[in-house]
């Protein structure tokens, strides 16, 4: 079955970074829309960042300008770059994958101090 494992998150300070990354399988990974969402706690999942297959992104006006979406298709990976970290950046973050059908990863927890 399609897999995805993220990986890169961690503990951060208020103004850092991490970089976030997904590594899709048993999947056609170039003709795949990717996506990063994220869910906090008492929260509903919200939309961070998504790619098309052909490389126009999109991203939640709470993150533009911070975030950046990238994919290497050589790797079947989706990256989020994550800067200028914010409390509110404090989730965990999933990759979603669309061929057809939804996938989703087991997602990673970023936490973001103060």
């Amino acid at each position: 079955q399609v897999q995805l494992v993220e990986s890169g998150g961690g503990l951060v300070q208020a103004g850092g970074s991490l970089r976030l990354s997904c590594v899709a399988s048993r999947i056609n990974f170039r003709l795949s829309a990717m996506a990063w969402y994220r869910q906090a706690p008492g929260q509903q999942r919200e939309l961070v960042s998504s790619i098309t297959s052909g490389g126009t992104t999109n991203y939640a006006g709470s993150v533009k300008g911070r975030f950046t979406i990238s994919r290497d298709n050589a790797k079947n990976t989706v990256y989020l770059q994550m800067n200028s970290l914010k409390p509110e950046d404090t989730a965990v973050y999933y990759c979603n994958a669309v061929f057809g059908l939804s996938y989703w990863g087991q997602g990673t927890q970023v936490t973001v101090s103060s």
